[in-house]
């Protein structure tokens, strides 16, 4: 019985460790190498993230403009349905004082054609 069966150790060999190191080398370029390419895909993806916040931003800004726009134009809005409100009702009121001054002046118009007719008759009467 020989060193290694009584240890239960394995005999030193060195092609062995030599092919070992290769693979372990192997491993770890293999390794560095997918590291790379997550890196790369990170990289990419934090491209992609930056291009949509600034589009965020932008379309935030745009948001932000219309809106304000949109209030200025509803309180113009505002302003003109009640200026327009104010026309309806002078004008309703107006039409409404000229039907009655129209009425009267019908009535005035009857009533001097009647005391003209009157007075006519007076005269020749008297006549």
């Amino acid at each position: 019985m020989g060193a290694t069966a009584v240890t239960g150790l394995r005999p030193f060999r060195p092609a062995k460790m030599t092919q070992q190191g290769a693979t372990l080398q192997n491993y770890n370029n293999e390794l560095v190498k997918c590291i790379e390419d997550l890196r790369e895909k990170r990289e990419e993806v934090n491209k992609s993230i930056a291009k949509d916040e600034e589009e965020k931003a932008k379309i935030q800004n745009d948001l932000r403009i219309l809106t304000e726009r949109l209030a200025r134009i509803n309180d113009n809005l505002a302003r003109k349905i009640s200026s327009r409100n104010e026309y309806d009702k002078t004008i309703q009121e107006t039409e409404a004082a000229y039907s009655k001054i129209m009425e009267s002046s019908q009535t005035l118009l009857h009533v001097l054609k009647r005391e003209s007719v009157n007075l006519t008759k007076k005269k020749q009467a008297s006549s």
